[in-house]
């Protein structure tokens, strides 16, 4: 029964039928991951995609836990005796925590406020007296309750003052109307504590010092950016909306009249609203921005996320990776086909050493001797130099003694510039010890800049997602909310593109639907002792690997070359009878289907239709027989900066530059330059077009052409354009 209440909600919430919620929910508690949901299950779901599925799964774990939290209501106010029908049939319906905590409110167990001690003090009854607002002298009433600790009449009206502002404070109505308030009128107004202005870390909240904007339009980098000045203690940040208007509104509401009683009920509402509900409500709305600009923040980190682990790859192809530096000197690695280290090196092509020729000798060895077919180089601190160095000695412009470029004549590598975010993290990481324990850090920094460039998602799966330097406050936000959201974008990425059974690392597999880490460890040690699979059935002998777990993970796990064609695809197991069928109806086998485009079109998909499977699957199916275990990640292109320009000091107003986008944030774009300091395309100067978010117009390490509009040598910001820029 529960489980169709949290249906039913669900479905309203997010406008999609009860039919396919429901279906969902199941499939879930099934075990299913959201990715087998997505792709093998549509006909069940209504064809619902991952951020539908995983929408309803975050839903109903909010319903699971607003269920929760009213149980423990539900106990508490029985506990206390004050449980009637109608309280009950009240939480029942309520599925809005902020609504139930306001019902909760007035039985919630608190400190020992000053409304409990006038309670005790026995001045309820003349609050209540106050309140009607038909007792001509109220102080006359108030003589009555002079005894014990109220000496006074003034004693006992400030105590009844004291009840009748938590009354009001505690009024779910009243509340709302507080509320309300906050929604249309609030204001975030940031101050710089004194004390701190001066100081360096100040500087940059120097936007800041003095701000005040209507929270409905502070945006989630502002207000972020505000609460981590306050965390560091250099600003203090308000929340309000119009006091005044407030106050009258409630005095408008509680006051009956001119009255003495009246008076006294009107200096509560201005006690209450001051000391118990602003704070209160200020409290709340500072949460629900916070959580609204998390969200924001996180959902843009998840976006570049997915785009930097979807980047093109290039490939199995022998690689040399580059880690470069001046006094340290340029870390080499040459890795094969597979990713493997076969050698690694140091040359110092760079000031103050300056070996130049040696350097270049060592280069040119290395690439002749591991048939080297690309270079990756890493974007730090002397990339461009060694870029250009590289560039040098490939074009024959060292005249080296043996080593001629004719000798690599048709066979230059590729030079690519990548990323190298992240890089240091691996290399000192658990995951990069086990791989290299017998190599420093510097050698398996290397290793991960070339291998990056062969497959960007294999690589970064390695890396936590917080140091790949893509995200916006990353730090600042919710982490457990942006775990969740990363991960799932990690399994969901990785799922997208599939993964080769024979050649993925341990902690690559763990992101497969239906593995983890035990899991995943089980089928690299079954390879090593077995050799490599040749059918997805092979992964029933795997330990602890059972059906179920087999059924989740099949369809995302690719064999090349195996005894079934199908293994290769993204044709589930328990579809490949399907196959068979369609492939004997044409008279050939299901290799020739895969080649013959004839046989491909003659194919009747409404034949196949069962009460298994429908359309979709069978649409699926097909599209997946033209190009079996493609990969969905676009072609790696080649990239050049501007020769002329090397440094933030030889960037000039007007200038036109090529660059790539490195970080998208809610504002605008970062774009590398080739100056050791990206620069800002505000979301203004993006399009000559006003666009909701930087994503509309550009992508993660998309090549751009940008022009310079402002270089502020002090702080070392460099602000671009893209308006009128022909892109590259």
């Amino acid at each position: 029964m529960q489980k169709n209440t949290f249906s039913c909600l669900i479905a309203t919430s997010l406008n999609i039928s009860e039919k396919s919620v429901a279906a969902t929910l199941s499939l879930l508690e099934e075990g299913c991951t959201i990715p087998f949901i997505a792709r093998y299950r549509k006909e069940r779901t209504g064809g619902l995609d991952e951020v539908q599925i995983a929408t309803i799964s975050d839903r109903y774990q909010k319903l699971l836990e607003i269920q929760k939290r009213k149980e423990t209501v539900i106990k508490t106010i029985i506990e206390l005796g004050k449980m009637t029908p109608q309280l009950q049939e009240r939480i029942d319906k309520c599925w809005d925590t902020t609504e139930l905590e306001d019902i909760y409110l007035p039985y919630k167990p608190k400190r020992r406020t000053r409304a409990q001690v006038a309670r005790e003090q026995g001045l309820e009854p003349l609050a209540l007296l106050l309140m009607k607002q038909r007792e001509p002298n109220p102080e006359r009433a108030a003589e009555r309750f002079i005894k014990g600790d109220i000496k006074t009449v003034e004693d006992a009206m400030a105590g009844a003052c004291d009840i009748i502002a938590e009354i009001i404070s505690e009024d779910e109505r009243t509340r709302q109307q507080i509320r309300n308030a906050f929604q249309r009128q609030a204001v975030i107004s940031s101050k710089v504590v004194k004390a701190k202005a001066s100081t360096d870390e100040a500087a940059k909240y120097s936007d800041y010092f003095d701000w005040s904007e209507p929270l409905k339009r502070c945006s989630s980098h502002r207000l972020l950016a505000m609460r981590r000045g306050e965390n560091e203690g250099i600003l203090r940040i308000s929340i309000s909306p119009d006091n005044e208007e407030v106050v009258e509104r409630l005095k408008r509401h509680y006051v009956y009249g001119n009255t003495r009683c009246g008076q006294f009920v009107s200096e509560a509402i201005e006690d209450g609203y001051k000391r118990l509900l602003k704070p209160s409500i200020e409290t709340e709305f500072a949460a629900l921005s916070k959580q609204k600009a998390d969200e924001e923040a996180i959902r843009v980190f998840a976006e570049n996320l997915r785009q930097l682990l979807l980047g093109a790859p290039l490939g199995q192809k022998r690689v040399m990776g580059v880690d470069p530096g001046f006094r340290t000197g340029c870390k080499v690695v040459c890795l094969d086909a597979q990713g493997n280290l076969l050698h690694h090196d140091a040359i110092f092509p760079h000031p103050p050493v300056n070996k130049r020729t040696e350097a270049a000798i060592a280069l040119q060895k290395m690439i002749q001797k591991y048939q080297i077919e690309a270079i990756s180089i890493g974007n730090g601190t002397a990339s461009r130099e060694t870029d250009s160095f590289i560039k040098d000695v490939l074009a024959g412009r060292y005249n080296l003694p043996d080593a001629s470029p004719s000798h690599i004549e048709g066979n230059t590598p590729e030079v690519f510039v990548v990323s190298e975010a992240g890089a240091s993290v691996y290399s000192a990481s658990k995951i990069a010890r086990e791989e290299f324990p017998d190599e420093d850090v510097t050698v398996r920094g290397a290793v991960s800049i070339g291998r990056r460039l062969m497959d960007p998602l294999a690589e970064l799966v390695k890396i936590d997602p917080k140091s790949i330097g893509v995200g916006q406050y990353q730090h600042d936000v919710d982490q457990t909310q942006l775990k969740h959201s990363l991960d799932q974008t990690v399994e969901s990425c990785v799922n997208s593109v599939g993964v080769d059974l024979n050649t993925a690392s341990q902690h690559l597999l763990m992101y497969v639907s239906g593995l983890g880490a035990t899991l995943a460890k089980n089928i690299v040690e079954y390879r090593h002792e077995h050799g490599a699979f040749t059918s997805r059935d092979q992964l029933l002998k795997v330990p602890r690997l059972g059906p179920s777990a087999y059924q989740q993970c099949a369809g995302f796990l690719r064999i090349r070359n195996g005894k079934n064609p199908l293994d290769n695809s993204a044709v589930h197991p328990e579809s490949y009878s399907i196959v068979e069928r369609m492939a004997k109806d044409q008279g050939c086998t299901v290799a020739d289907l895969i080649t013959d485009k004839k046989k491909r079109d003659a194919i009747q998909l409404p034949q196949y239709v069962s009460a298994q499977v429908g359309m979709p699957t069978l649409t699926d199916i097909l599209i997946e027989l033209e190009k079996p275990g493609r990969d969905p990640r676009q072609q790696l292109e080649t990239f050049e900066f501007d020769k002329n320009i090397s440094s933030i000091d030889d960037l000039v107003e007007g200038m036109i530059l090529p660059g790539i986008v490195t970080n998208i944030t809610n504002f605008g774009a970062f774009v590398d330059i080739g100056v050791h300091q990206d620069g800002l395309v505000h979301i203004s100067q993006m399009a000559n077009r006003r666009i909701a978010h930087p994503l509309d117009v550009v992508k993660l390490h998309q090549h751009v052409t940008v022009k310079v509009i402002e270089v502020d040598h002090r702080r070392h910001r460099i602000s671009l354009s893209m308006k009128g820029v022909t892109s590259a």
